[in-house]
């Protein structure tokens, strides 16, 4: 027998871990992928070696990186989906369903909000959140953004994300107050033609 064949046997005597655990090896794996490589440079196969599983045991349990990445920020499915239909549609009106989406994720219903929330907010104060959750919204927006082979669609993506965010900042954790008083109408007619602009 090879030395490789005798170190693998170990491994394969003895009880599977339960699901609970597998899910939870995953998670802590996705965890520190996702902080030490950002979202866009972690993977499904990534993840899956780091825990001891396969690639398919990970999508059993979360449909897609985007899930994952939910997930591990205690951010419901919900919530993401948001942002996914912002890229439904007519090009033309692309900026305005952009502006909305993030507007109603960090304003909806509790459940979906206040996790949003509370990762922005662990975002201002610490530097691997606050990377995390810049990829996370760069990468989501380059996936939507018309032409993303174009040389600039990743600065046009950062431009964008940055306005976004910054909107939902001085909204809702600072309290600008004209900003935290203005209707949601009022903001996206302003703003979605110059995101329309940068991501058209």
């Amino acid at each position: 027998m090879s030395k490789e064949k005798e170190s693998s046997s170990p491994s394969k005597r003895g009880r599977r871990p339960g699901s609970g655990t597998t899910r939870q090896a995953v998670l802590d794996a996705a965890r520190t992928r996702f902080a030490n490589q950002g979202f866009t440079d972690t993977t499904i196969r990534l993840v899956a070696a780091d825990a001891g599983v396969d690639a398919s045991q990970v999508m059993q349990f979360y449909r897609s990186k985007e899930e994952l990445f939910a997930a591990v920020m205690a951010v419901p499915v919900s919530a993401l989906e948001r942002f996914d239909t912002a890229f439904e549609g007519p090009d033309e009106h692309l900026g305005e369903r952009v502006v909305r989406a993030f507007l109603r994720a960090w304003e909806s219903i509790p459940e979906e909000s206040q996790p949003l929330m509370a990762m922005l907010r662990g975002a201002i104060v610490n530097e691997n959140a606050r990377n995390q959750l810049a990829d996370f919204i760069q990468s989501r927006l380059l996936e939507g953004t018309a032409d993303s082979s174009d040389a600039s669609a990743a600065l046009r993506a950062a431009l964008a994300s940055s306005m976004l965010v910054g909107i939902v900042t001085g909204r809702s954790v600072i309290g600008v107050p004209t900003l935290s008083e203005a209707e949601v109408d009022d903001i996206v007619a302003i703003t979605a033609p110059a995101i329309q602009g940068i991501l058209g």
